[in-house]
């Protein structure tokens, strides 16, 4: 079904899955969609089996990346991803990927840490891509990681079959958008320190305790810049609400412990990038510790969260805290590096 050489290695550690991903007729698309074929870079594993938790019903998960064309290149366009929702896969334009991974972003970042046998296709521009990756990794990861898992733990707790109300709710959000505010406000025309100011207070709204209110004391500010800021508080509110509903259906098809094992899986990934500037996706040394997780560890009979799951949560966020005061990591990724090593890859896609 597929030109591509299935890599020798990832054949032998995974032959069913080797055999599926050339054989199952859902996969044809990375052949015949123009935008991928001869222009995937890499194929890799995403998901569980990246993860090392799988299980005999997990699904297959395929991340990729391809090159941008020509056209796209002149014409300063892109992709920027394809997703195929039948075989869980999902492939980054390059461009897209290079901004995705100078963000720091979780998803992207764990494709560079795949080890050799859970890549399923490689080409020497991946291969060029994979072995500068250390110019992604900067302290940017303590928020994309970290805060991420942390904010998504609290927003779990809440949205268990005991709910813990929409007043803790309320200060769940707030603690969010107030660890975020170094990074917003860096991003900004500059502002008195006192400038914002959000708290809790009692609502007037039927379906409200409580609700977030602020306080702002600004002259001769951007509009743009206000207006951006505000907007940024908004992704926070919404990112909430959007993973209420995906932890609540998690809840009612019995995967809320598969959520609760990669939310944890975040912190050892951050750790690792901050202690020792590694990238490791596959997570050998606490397989034992989020298999029992995903198998219900912290949760009751009744599918609520166990306290002692609280926990943990916090001496994960107290190690990740005193990492974040140690780590030799830069403030900043290498965007000089970056920036090089894509002009130069785009170059030779041009000239062919």
């Amino acid at each position: 079904m597929m030109d591509l050489m299935i890599c020798d290695s990832f054949a032998a550690r995974y032959s069913e899955l080797a055999r599926t991903i050339r054989e199952d007729k859902s996969y044809e698309f990375l052949s015949t969609d123009k935008r991928l074929g001869n222009n995937l870079i890499m194929l890799g594993l995403g998901g569980s089996y990246a993860y090392g938790t799988s299980n005999a019903g997990s699904d297959i998960d395929v991340r990729g990346v391809a090159m941008n064309s020509t056209d796209e290149i002149y014409l300063g366009r892109d992709f920027e991803q394809i997703t195929s929702d039948v075989t869980d896969t999902t492939i980054y334009s390059v461009k897209k990927l290079f901004r995705l991974l100078t963000a720091a972003n979780p998803n992207t970042i764990e494709i560079l840490g795949l080890s050799d046998d859970q890549i399923i296709y490689t080409t020497p521009v991946w291969e060029k891509i994979r072995g500068n990756r250390d110019m992604f990794l900067s302290k940017r990861v303590i928020n994309a990681f970290g805060g991420y898992a942390n904010a998504q733990l609290r927003r779990l707790e809440t949205k268990s079959a005991r709910a813990t109300g929409q007043a803790d709710r309320e200060r769940y959000i707030l603690g969010s958008i107030q660890s975020a505010a170094t990074d917003f406000r860096a991003r900004y025309a500059r502002m008195d320190s006192d400038a914002i100011r959000l708290y809790t207070d009692t609502s007037d709204k039927e379906d409200y305790d409580t609700e977030i209110y602020i306080d702002a004391h600004l002259s001769h500010y951007p509009l743009r810049d206000f207006a951006s800021l505000i907007n940024d508080y908004h992704a926070v509110i919404r990112g909430y609400d959007k993973i209420g509903k995906r932890n609540q259906k998690a809840i009612e098809h019995g995967k809320l412990g598969k959520h609760m094992m990669h939310l944890v899986r975040l912190y050892y990934m951050c750790f690792d990038i901050l202690e020792k500037g590694e990238i490791n996706t596959y997570r050998a040394d606490e397989h034992d510790e989020l298999m029992a997780i995903r198998n219900g560890k912290y949760l009751n009979d009744d599918k609520s969260v166990k306290p002692e799951f609280k926990d943990l949560v916090d001496s994960l966020q107290a190690r990740l805290e005193e990492d974040s005061s140690k780590t030799t990591l830069p403030d900043e990724p290498d965007t000089d590096r970056i920036d090089s090593l894509l002009c130069e890859i785009l170059e030779e896609r041009v000239r062919g």
